[in-house]
């Protein structure tokens, strides 16, 4: 099948802290009955809009790509590596820490065995919001089983407010939630490994509290370590676009580009990309096509590519990311001018 970039439709998923209005990024949800959490980009069970696999599932699709559609670097990949989602709280979510990959394929081999590192781009975000990643100096876990006892295991944690544009980098083993009055871009290890450590007394919708893994969470919490938090952006040259790289890890690397004049997105043969788009309208064109893009979708670009245009109609704010070999991504931008201090506040091993 010739590669060419693809649509995949969102699945739209409930939660008891999610929304009743998703707009502005999908419109036409509004005013539900039950209210939604989160849309899942790609997840595997999405359906792929357009092109030569459309009406397969992204998991389908993906197990008959071949390398020119995913590049070579993932050509042996079997499972679709990289999960976006936007959330949508209206309340907090739980306090929860996710596993890393040693311990997800030692002991969670039926949910995948995949461990859970991820980034957050803050699409919009109302005053006052904020976000609590990692744990204050001196929390152990002695002290952390004690505010969960006392119900104080939020005053443990490093409070960070956010405003819209904002990154964070949350890796394995830190624990966080995402408070209310925001929407988030998530991009991550494909993995919903989750262990709940605490959910302020909530039921669902059943009247029953929702499952606690505060053992699991123990075991995997990395104390007396600092890890995540805000991460600055590092400008990057773009013709006719404003780009930055957000921050990367082995398992992704996420920009965000603005664009308010045509531009092109070169992409490179090693692996495919995922480009999404937070706001602005006009069209994506590449050597034999062309299709409009709108607010709120997520495009396939194969790795064969070449390159894809951007002729906005709209100013348009786009986040791409892929998953990227992080020496070979050191090496280029390190080419580029930027120090290898710059380079350490936004890619982490």
């Amino acid at each position: 099948m010739r590669p060419t970039p693809t649509r995949i439709e969102p699945i739209f998923s409930p939660r008891i802290w999610g929304a009743h209005s998703l707009a502005p990024l999908y419109p036409e949800k509004s005013n539900l009955l039950e209210p939604l959490g989160e849309a899942w980009l790609t997840g595997v069970d999405c359906k792929i809009a357009t092109g030569p696999y459309a009406g397969k599932t992204l998991g389908a699709a993906w197990a008959e790509m071949p390398a020119e559609w995913r590049g070579e670097q993932l050509a042996a990949v079997a499972d679709f590596p990289l999960l976006v989602k936007f959330i949508f709280p209206t309340d907090k979510l739980s306090i929860q820490v996710h596993p890393d990959d040693a311990y997800a394929s030692a002991h969670e081999k039926a949910a995948g065995g995949r461990g859970k590192t991820e980034m957050w781009y803050v699409v919009s975000a109302y005053s006052g919001a904020q976000v609590l990643v990692g744990l204050k100096p001196g929390v152990d876990k002695e002290k952390f089983c004690a505010g969960l006892a006392q119900h104080t295991l939020e005053n443990l944690f490093e409070a960070i407010p956010v405003n819209a544009g904002d990154t964070l980098f949350v890796p394995a083993g830190t624990p966080h939630t995402i408070g209310r009055g925001m929407v988030i871009c998530e991009v991550q290890e494909y993995s919903d490994l989750t262990y709940r450590v605490y959910d302020y007394g909530r039921v669902d919708a059943r009247g029953k509290p929702r499952d606690l893994h505060i053992e699991k969470a123990l075991e995997v919490t990395n104390f007396g370590t600092r890890a995540g938090g805000k991460v600055t952006p590092l400008p990057l040259p773009a013709d006719g676009a404003a780009r930055s790289l957000l921050t990367a890890c082995r398992f992704f690397a996420t920009e965000r580009w603005e664009c308010s004049e045509k531009c092109e997105i070169l992409i490179d043969a090693a692996r495919f990309e995922l480009i999404v788009v937070l706001e602005g309208a006009g069209s994506f064109s590449w050597p034999d096509s062309a299709a409009r893009y709108h607010r709120g979708e997520c495009w396939l670009v194969p790795a064969s590519q070449g390159r894809i245009g951007v002729q906005p109609e709209a100013p348009t704010s786009l986040i791409r990311t892929y998953v990227p070999d992080v020496a070979a991504l050191r090496t280029e931008l390190h080419r580029e001018g930027i120090s290898a201090a710059a380079l350490a506040q936004v890619i982490f091993d």
